[in-house]
């Protein structure tokens, strides 16, 4: 009888007679091998850690959406007023009538959109000639290439402007597509990403009669979304924040872009603050709606990327 007592009661838990009390679940943490209890108390630090670095990089978009919200003079107290004690929403009207915000955004959507065009076509044609065809001196070319990225701007700023100017492409939006076209970081991107695609995929395509521009499109394109996505977003980003470009080749004010425009508000003694502040609120809208559509592409294709050189 102790033998069925005890065997009923070991299955009491699968057959639903009774649920595990207090005791049984500190019973069973108990039981947990120290591997597992490190493992658990390294996930909980590990999340910490994430947390404190998101409110981090948070405090500042915060900041930017209550200053906009303030009038002028409230927008550099100290210490910080975090919630205004008035919130100015006619802010974000007035902005409209004080400049031309309309035209700016306009400028800045055009130059991101055909920029982004041209630097996804452009990188996933030269990304595809240094992964998948082979030719004498792929690989130098291929490192002389990338080893623009080390160069920084400012050490080419001088000559560009010159040749732009030379060519007659100064205060136009031509100079800054012209210069933006082409991106040795949106090829390594590319290639990178391209990699990874089983290059007996292209010799079944050439055994079939596909061309390399065929191969390209029918192929190598299909299989890149993420890549190419990834490669989208950073290029719009980049190029819809970008001030020093149209700042050098843009004088008209009718082709300045959003970020030049926001400087309108800064006067020569004096700033109007909770204008910037709302005017950077407005133009980070189109950015977070792009990042929020195609994030799953993005966070796919950077962790792809990297997987084989």
């Amino acid at each position: 009888m102790t033998n069925v007592a005890e065997d009923l009661k070991a299955e009491a838990p699968f057959l639903g007679s009774s649920a595990p009390t207090a005791e049984d679940r500190r019973r069973t943490d108990r039981k947990r091998s120290p591997r597992e209890q490190k493992k658990r108390t390294a996930n909980i630090v590990i999340y910490g850690v994430l947390v404190v670095l998101v409110v981090a990089l948070m405090v500042p978009f915060i900041w930017m959406l209550s200053s906009s919200l303030k009038v002028n003079n409230q927008v550099l107290t100290v210490p910080i007023q975090w919630i205004p004690s008035e919130f100015v929403w006619s802010n974000y009207t007035d902005i409209w009538t004080r400049i031309p915000m309309m035209g700016y955004l306009q400028n800045s959507l055009y130059l991101a959109v055909i920029i982004t065009c041209l630097q996804v076509l452009t990188g996933s044609l030269a990304a595809y000639g240094f992964s998948k065809v082979r030719f004498p001196g792929r690989d130098v070319l291929f490192l002389a290439y990338i080893g623009t990225i080390a160069v920084p701007w400012q050490a080419y700023m001088v000559p560009q402007y010159i040749m732009m100017q030379q060519l007659g492409l100064t205060n136009s939006f031509n100079a800054l597509i012209l210069l933006q076209a082409f991106g040795a970081f949106g090829v390594f991107l590319m290639r990178q990403y391209y990699m990874t695609i089983p290059d007996e995929l292209c010799e079944a395509a050439r055994i079939d009669g596909l061309s390399e521009y065929g191969i390209w499109a029918r192929v190598i394109l299909p299989l890149s979304k993420p890549a190419l996505a990834s490669l989208a977003l950073l290029t719009f980003v980049n190029t819809w924040n970008d001030y020093m470009g149209p700042f050098i080749y843009l004088t008209s004010n009718r082709l300045w872009t959003v970020q030049l425009g926001l400087r309108s508000f800064v006067g020569q003694f004096d700033a109007e603050y909770a204008m910037i502040m709302t005017g950077s609120v407005i133009s980070v809208i189109p950015i977070l709606i792009i990042f929020l559509v195609g994030q799953r592409y993005f966070i796919q294709g950077i962790a792809t990327s990297g997987m084989k050189g």
